[in-house]
């Protein structure tokens, strides 16, 4: 049998020493600074950094790691590429954004977490090399949006800053039950398509008014009458298809808001053509 000399043995140790895999930073743990400091010069420290992000995202199957994930203050971002290799940016910085797009984005920092983001559509990246020599690439699609995500943590952020009112308060009840799964089960129980609906009741009680007025003056109202009908009927058309819009946005509950949008327009519809008709016999 062959000896092995202590040299091969030393250089396998330090060959299987040298995978460090790092604990990925999640919520709530806060960024550890407000802006990442640039590399000014590459040495083994960066290095080190470097192969550790190289480590970490083959261990988790990641697309790609800012240096702020696992705990480093350099303005860096590996990110993984076919065939094994990787794509080394060093202080990168996004310039030339161009276009506005909505994607379903997650991220490591929010586990089995996601979010409805609005980024910009193509973009162009300055960075530099392990030579601390200047490139650039341009991007669009998913890669466009992979770097602008990463991008993000260099400046001690991340894609919670980028939702709208709307978006944020739903991902903050996702917080609350550490899941996209628990919140889609919280269906809310007001709509803003039910301030639709009492302007259209508001209507139809004006309308009953105007109706039992008639029966005590001379007054012509029937032209009043009809404006109101047909403002009313309008509005049930709003209602109809704003409803079906606002409701898909909670998923969970999607057929059962169908069944109450098809009621609510339809009982609507038959009170207010119920008035019309009586209306327009007395009238």
């Amino acid at each position: 049998m062959a000896k092995i000399s202590h040299v091969e043995i030393f250089a396998k140790f330090q060959k299987i020493e040298r995978v460090m895999i790092k604990e990925i930073v999640t919520y709530p743990t806060p960024p550890s600074v407000q802006y990442a400091t640039d590399v000014r010069v590459f040495n083994e420290e960066i290095e080190s950094l470097i192969e550790d992000l190289k480590d970490t995202i083959k261990a988790n199957s990641l697309e790609a790691l800012a240096a702020f994930q696992i705990g480093s203050y350099f303005n860096i971002v590996v990110v993984a590429q076919d065939g094994g290799e990787f794509l080394e940016l060093i202080n990168p910085r996004i310039i030339n954004p161009h276009g506005r797009v909505t994607t379903i984005e997650k991220t490591a920092y929010f586990p089995n977490l996601s979010a409805e983001v609005t980024r910009y559509e193509t973009i162009s990246l300055v960075y530099q090399d392990r030579e601390l020599q200047q490139h650039s690439l341009k991007a669009d699609g998913a890669f466009s949006i992979l770097l602008q995500r990463k991008v993000d943590y260099t400046f001690g952020s991340t894609f919670l800053n980028k939702l709208n009112k709307v978006e944020k308060k739903l991902f903050q009840k996702k917080l609350e039950f550490g899941s996209d799964l628990a919140i889609s089960e919280v269906c809310p129980t007001t709509f803003k398509r039910d301030y639709i609906i009492k302007v259209i009741n508001i209507i139809m009680i004006v309308m009953v008014v105007l109706l039992l007025s008639s029966l005590f003056v001379d007054k012509e109202l029937w032209s009043y009458q009809g404006y109101l009908a047909l403002s009313a009927f309008g509005l049930n058309i709003v209602y109809f298809f704003y409803a079906q819009y606002e409701g898909k946005r909670f998923t969970s509950c999607t057929s059962c808001q169908i069944g109450n949008i098809i009621g609510t327009a339809v009982i609507s519809l038959i009170k207010l053509s119920l008035i019309t008709l009586l209306s327009y016999f007395i009238m």
